[in-house]
């Protein structure tokens, strides 16, 4: 199998789909259904910060991580990866109205109370 697309690497493509568009002013990013499928959130994600909603579903995502910087981030979109806890999103927990998470390998809803 090849190598998995960083998250560098989906946005890079991301604004070649939307002809030349930085992704950085976007308000929906959606990076989902990536081949070779993306396997690591990673700090990328905090330059987003006009990101209000961000789909990575349908990769190989394990872990939620890289949030930082997303201040305007209201929906998140994690369905259909390999996400084990809800470990990471508590730095989005003030903004955040939408997780969307099924069918990941979560057994333990620690972490949700810090979502408003």
């Amino acid at each position: 199998m090849a190598r998995s697309t960083s998250i560098k690497e989906a946005l890079k493509r991301w604004q070649e789909e939307h002809d030349g568009r930085d992704p950085v002013e976007a308000a929906d990013i959606q990076l989902q259904f990536r081949w070779p499928p993306i396997e690591k959130m990673d700090g990328t994600l905090g330059t987003l910060v006009n990101c209000q909603k961000l789909s990575l579903s349908s990769n190989m995502i394990e872990k939620i991580a890289g949030l930082n910087g997303m201040k305007n981030l209201r929906i998140l979109a994690l369905g259909r990866n390999y996400i084990k806890s809800l470990s990471g999103i508590e730095v989005v927990g003030e903004t955040l109205e939408e997780l969307w998470i099924s069918y990941n390998l979560i057994d333990k809803l620690k972490g949700v109370e810090s979502l408003r």
